[in-house]
């Protein structure tokens, strides 16, 4: 007879997120989700699998995570300012403690590059892509913009956020929000 788990997943893999979001997924352990997330071993891989199945679902709870702003921006009707109010929400959004975390995707992709695993990067791209679609659909409502302006200028975009999510963890809010508003200038 199977064994009821002791824990709630959701919570776990809230956990399980923050970590891989400090600490990078190379640099944190199964020892180190073990204590983290408060249950052994053996349910981390009775339920997840591996290292990798744990930061797959922390990956989809960061996109539940993120959904408060990705969701506003999904919803505007105010084109490129809509973009620009998203750059600004994600500063907001990855602040904790009064220390900007940046972006998990945007770590995890600088951090694993070229030797990520095939299932993590097919996972990591996809949310980046789904930010572009709503680059794309905001720029669209902008009846000037052609289509190949519009992907132009969401190729651009997607550089300038993952660019600002890198400098979040350096730069200081003044060099962030210039950053923003440069970019913004000529859209």
């Amino acid at each position: 007879m199977a064994r009821k788990k002791q824990y709630i997943e959701q919570e776990v893999l809230e956990k399980a997120m923050s970590l891989f979001w400090r600490n990078g997924y190379e640099n944190t352990s199964v020892r180190m989700l073990e204590k983290e997330m408060g249950i052994n071993q053996f349910s981390i891989y009775a339920s997840f699998g591996s290292k990798q199945g744990v930061f797959l679902e922390s990956i989809n709870t960061y996109k539940k995570k993120i959904h408060c702003i990705t969701d506003r921006l999904e919803k505007s009707q105010n084109g490129v300012a809509g973009i620009k109010q998203y750059f600004y929400d994600f500063l907001e959004f990855s602040e904790e403690n009064n220390v900007c975390k940046g972006c998990l995707i945007t770590n995890t992709v600088n951090e694993l590059g070229q030797n990520a695993d095939p299932m993590l990067m097919t996972e990591l791209t996809k949310f980046a892509n789904d930010i572009k679609q709503l680059f794309k659909k905001n720029l669209k409502q902008d009846s000037k913009k052609d289509m190949e302006t519009i992907e132009s200028e969401s190729n651009y975009l997607m550089t300038a956020i993952l660019g600002i999510s890198v400098a979040s963890k350096i730069f200081n809010k003044k060099q962030l929000e210039d950053a923003i508003e440069t970019a913004f200038k000529n859209l």
